[in-house]
């Protein structure tokens, strides 16, 4: 295994395990942040059109060098968007932000009243080429139920928040049983969730002599999930690939399978607002 391990969506699309994210990242560091992940291997970016750095994401992409269709760019449907029907002419905005003629993956980024609406429009973009596959982001299994009622297109991937605190093994499961990836936002745990500061992490990441976050990225791995974790930093976007070279044992795993406890750290897909 290295750093450009895939995934085979259930449309035959492979999609690398390991993900720079670039949430919060402003627009004009964003393009250092992807040449720098670039640059180290990583060849699996997500950005989203409200975190308002695809323009950055483009950038970083063609200043890496790297050529386009070696990276896999994912980005999201904004919520708003979808209230306003706009699925179409926002896909062509991320297209023109981002400097390219397509997308590897497009999500609905929140399960918003009328993302049945959009899903059509996607379905369409998908057998179009413009969109290599397409999926959700932070759905529920009674949301997955609901897009199913209408869908043609079985979503490829559901991201969720997913972590050791929050495993969602029941969610993880019934996406599976469609033939539906996870990818996991926030897989460190979020900066003050205190998951790199639980002592089960700290005794592991000692005894591989790793990090916290390589030890969390791991387990994420091993746990056959996507994991997108995100960084400003160079010195940290390369450790974080530094991941494929160690095996965390069974007994690992299920220490730090244990140490769930249902904790959302970032909006609950049943109650967020926005």
């Amino acid at each position: 295994m290295d750093i450009r391990s895939t995934i085979r969506l259930n449309n035959g699309v492979e999609i690398p395990r390991l993900a720079l994210g670039v949430f919060q990242v402003e627009d004009e560091r964003t393009a250092d942040c992807v040449r720098w992940a670039l640059e180290a291997g990583y060849r699996h970016i997500d950005t989203a059109a409200v975190y308002g750095n695809e323009r950055g994401v483009g950038r970083g992409m063609r200043d890496s060098g790297v050529k386009r269709e070696d990276i896999f760019l994912t980005t999201k449907l904004w919520n708003d968007d979808m209230r306003k029907d706009r699925a179409l002419e926002a896909f062509e905005e991320s297209l023109e932000k981002l400097g390219t003629d397509y997308v590897d993956l497009y999500l609905v980024h929140w399960p918003v009243e009328g993302f049945e609406r959009s899903w059509p429009i996607m379905e369409e973009l998908y057998r179009e080429g413009r969109i290599r596959a397409i999926g959700v982001s932070n759905f529920h299994r009674h949301h997955m139920e609901k897009l199913l009622k209408i869908a043609k297109v079985v979503p490829a991937v559901n991201q969720i928040e997913l972590h050791p605190f929050l495993t969602q093994k029941p969610l993880v499961e019934y996406c599976r049983s469609l033939g539906v990836e996870i990818e996991a936002w926030r897989p460190l745990g979020g900066s003050d969730g205190g998951l790199r500061e639980a002592p089960a992490i700290a005794e592991i990441a000692k005894k591989h002599g790793r990090t916290e976050a390589q030890v969390l990225i791991r387990w994420s791995l091993q746990s056959g999930i996507i994991v997108l974790p995100k960084s400003q930093h160079r010195e940290r976007i390369v450790d974080n690939a530094r991941v494929f070279d160690f095996e965390l044992s069974p007994e690992d795993m299920a220490a730090i399978d244990a140490l769930n406890r249902g904790l959302h750290t970032g909006p609950d897909p049943d109650t967020f607002d926005f």
